[in-house]
């Protein structure tokens, strides 16, 4: 059986779209002939020092030369070039999210980051993509060639139809707090919105970015919502599904998603979704299912989120649509299959 080597930076355990997508991937490609080993390469990336460096050298050199490399675009953005010239064999490279379009970085990093990581590509023997939308942005500002791209969209698992809470209402968001995800952004867009029933649950990892964490707690903190706004922190899937279920509306105010796994979950859930539009998340959920707002715009998010909020029928009719494009999302399966394919060097 032809086998893959998977490079990925950190702990595989961690619960972010990412790492589930790693992990997928280990579990499911056997069913379609791929053999997996899982390479565990530090988790400085995409920050490495040398000795890292060093480190992540030793770990890829070691194998079999007829094996597939295929690295988690993490760490392989910002591969130097001396380490990827040792690089033997194949190279397949799994791009989630550009680097160089996290939120936060000083401008001379993004511009490191942009450069270092079309190098990157440019020694790829090809490319797998979480989205379209990253697709693309790697074809119009990297140059990479189209035909070295595929698509693999994340896959959903199949969920009952949420039945909400209805009052107060209760608005869901799901993820780490990074400050690419725009939580303070949120709260900031609900702050005037007092004067309706609603309460907000953020479900994710508090022990990502204490900064951002800090920022989120102080908002709520001076806009007195402490009533209203629970930083519920990672929670295991069973806490997950009851927060889905009890939704009444899932908000998204992320600056930049490679795909929005969190949308598609919403989505399989029959939720109606207000979204910020950065990166793929349009894409994801469309217009049919959800609300879309400028990312970033903070007074177009309250405005759009008073109408969600007052409006039912306009709800309802955001939940069907999202109930019926959830029926269509494509499973892990799927995913899984478009990625051994590209590994054993067929057409998806």
């Amino acid at each position: 059986m032809p086998e893959a080597i998977f490079a990925i930076p950190g702990d595989l355990r961690s619960p972010t779209g990412g790492y589930e997508y790693d992990r997928r991937l280990i579990e499911l490609l056997p069913a379609f002939g791929v053999s997996v080993q899982h390479v565990a390469l530090p988790a400085s990336f995409p920050n490495p020092n040398a000795a890292d460096i060093k480190t992540t050298a030793g770990l890829l050199n070691g194998h079999d030369e007829d094996a597939t490399l295929l690295i988690d675009g993490l760490a392989y953005g910002a591969f130097p070039r001396p380490l990827l010239s040792q690089l033997k064999g194949r190279v397949i490279a799994l791009v989630h999210h550009p680097l160089f379009l996290e939120t936060g970085l000083p401008h001379a990093r993004k511009v490191e980051l942009k450069t270092c990581e079309g190098i990157a590509l440019s020694r790829a023997d090809h490319i797998i993509v979480t989205s379209r939308a990253t697709g693309r942005i790697l074809i119009e500002n990297m140059a990479i060639d189209r035909e070295m791209v595929t698509v693999a969209e994340p896959g959903t698992d199949p969920a009952s139809r949420a039945t909400g809470t209805g009052s107060p209402l209760h608005i869901l968001a799901v993820g780490a707090v990074l400050p690419r995800k725009g939580y303070d952004l949120l709260v900031e867009a609900l702050a005037p919105l007092t004067d309706l029933d609603w309460r907000l649950t953020i479900a994710g990892a508090l022990d990502r970015h204490p900064a951002a964490v800090e920022t989120v707690q102080s908002l709520i903190d001076k806009h007195k919502l402490n009533d209203r706004v629970v930083l519920a922190g990672k929670v295991v899937p069973a806490t997950l599904q009851r927060y889905y279920e009890s939704a009444d509306l899932f908000v998204s105010a992320s600056l930049f998603e490679g795909y929005g796994m969190v949308l598609a979950e919403a989505m399989a859930r029959g939720l109606p979704i207000v979204t910020a539009t950065g990166g793929a998340a349009g894409d994801t959920a469309g217009k049919a299912a959800a609300l879309h707002v400028e990312a970033g715009n903070v007074e177009e998010l309250t405005i759009t989120l008073r109408r969600a909020l007052t409006d039912k029928k306009l709800r309802d009719r955001l939940a069907d649509a999202a109930w019926e494009a959830g029926r269509t999302l494509p499973t892990w399966h799927e995913t899984a299959r478009r990625v051994a394919a590209v590994i054993l060097g067929l057409r998806p």
